[in-house]
């Protein structure tokens, strides 16, 4: 074989190892977003488990249409936001231009194999906020205008959030060195102080506060279905955390940001931060539900720097957020009287806040982009107020409108009979339905046949 056969085998080998590199990272993509969809299937069962019966359709309902909806409109407009917003709120049309909805990389593209994966696991990502902020309002919200709502968080809100701090270039990160791995800012502390805004100006559910301002406990119809629900959605968030790296081709594993991480040093500190929340919220409530919800705002309360963290410092970020969650879910609903029916606020607003300045005391690590300051407290606190502001805002200016509109809450009657009744064609538990065939003339009653 002489010089130039080997020169060909030799780039036709390369070219191999590198389509093959290149379909093992759509593989692994592929198998995140799938993940991440049993988030929703958590959701879903969490929100129905945490609503009374008369509820229970309509909560379910709302996080179907709040997946569906994102979809299309993120395709539409909420990927050129990622692409085009990362210098604030002056576009960058150029870069943008990958994301319009005509553009080659939108759709089957054999030169093209990364664009529709990593689009895919950022639809997930909008339709998880969008499924954060519905358990807060469940049970007296009307169904447009929370779809309505859903959409503006998930595919303009958030992912704006996203391109300015969970973006390579993102400004947030080139001036002030924010650093945040696993979404705690763009996802949960915006969804979260979006709903806070929401909730606010919805109002409570009828019968949860006495005449005298004492607040009275709601309870779900089904506690069991809610810890399992809440469980899918940790199941599901190791897809969520596969989804902040990078994969490349030949070399190790990287953040959004570009600093070297490995899947090991995930797998501990995810791990560690789990079972510190569920240990945390434990001590301060003995109840199963906040112990999951727990276990959530403790990976959050360490998401930011789990890529960085020696694993019982991610323990104890875990158990912090644990302990501070249901407090201060307490603390809201006694002192301002707001009805967040799941938490979600003291969960992931306050969770991802926990999570943000966490990082920021314990800083210091080097930031790999050229030019951009090392990670610090100022950063990461001046990072998490326009996080915050990014949610609560549009979320409060919006809803307050709605409000004013008469548009965002069902009428009294309608909450006092149930959303399942006026909005969901379908009973949750049909019990009157007969276990057996029978004459159409009959009923059974504890096995005996009575004539009717």
């Amino acid at each position: 074989m002489d010089q130039v056969e080997t020169a060909q085998k030799i780039a036709e080998l390369q070219n191999l190892i590198e389509m093959s590199g290149t379909i093992n990272m759509e593989v692994f993509y592929w198998w995140c977003t799938g993940l991440m969809v049993i988030i929703h299937a958590g959701f879903l069962a969490y929100e129905m488990g945490a609503s009374r019966l008369k509820n229970a359709l309509a909560s379910g309902v709302k996080n179907i249409l709040a997946f569906a909806f994102n979809i299309p409109t993120f395709f539409f407009f909420g990927w050129w936001i990622y692409l085009a917003m990362y210098n604030g709120f002056t576009p960058d049309f150029e870069a943008g231009a990958a994301g319009l909805p005509w553009s080659s990389n939108m759709g089957p593209n054999l030169a093209d194999n990364a664009s529709g994966i990593f689009w895919g696991a950022f639809v997930l990502f909008a339709a998880t906020t969008a499924s954060i902020f519905s358990g807060a309002v469940i049970e007296r919200i009307r169904m447009s205008s929370f779809i309505i709502l859903a959409i503006i968080l998930g595919s303009v809100v958030w992912i704006l959030a996203a391109s300015w701090g969970w973006h390579p270039q993102g400004w947030l990160t080139v001036d002030w060195g924010f650093h945040d791995f696993g979404a705690a800012g763009a996802v949960h502390m915006v969804a979260g102080f979006f709903a806070l805004g929401v909730t606010i100006n919805l109002g409570a559910r009828i019968g949860r506060f006495a005449p005298d301002g004492t607040p009275l406990p709601i309870t779900g119809h089904s506690v069991p279905m809610s810890i399992i629900g809440l469980m899918l959605i940790i199941v599901g968030f190791f897809g969520f955390l596969g989804g902040c790296i990078i994969y490349t081709t030949g070399g190790q594993w990287t953040t959004i940001f570009g600093t070297p991480t490995t899947l090991s040093s995930i797998s501990f500190n995810t791990l560690m931060a789990f079972s510190g929340g569920i240990i945390g919220s434990y001590v301060i409530t003995r109840q199963p539900f906040w112990m999951m919800s727990g276990a959530l705002a403790g990976i959050f309360s360490a998401a930011p720097g789990l890529d960085l963290y020696y694993p019982p410092l991610a323990f104890l970020m875990g158990i912090t957020g644990g302990i501070v969650a249901p407090l201060a879910d307490k603390f809201l609903t006694n002192k301002f009287k707001i009805d967040d029916a799941v938490g979600a606020f003291a969960v992931h607003g306050v969770g991802g806040l926990i999570g943000i300045v966490g990082l920021g005391i314990f800083s210091g690590f080097p930031n790999v982009i050229e030019g951009a300051p090392a990670i610090s407290f100022m950063g990461q606190l001046k990072s998490a107020l326009v996080m915050a502001s990014l949610g609560f805002i549009p979320g409060f200016g919006l809803s307050y409108v709605m409000s004013k509109m008469g548009a965002l809450r069902v009428p009294p009657k309608a909450e006092e009979a149930g959303l399942d009744l006026v909005e969901v064609p379908l009973a949750a538990y049909p019990e009157s339905v007969p276990a057996t065939s029978q004459d159409p003339s009959t009923t059974s009653t504890n096995g005996s046949t009575v004539t009717v």
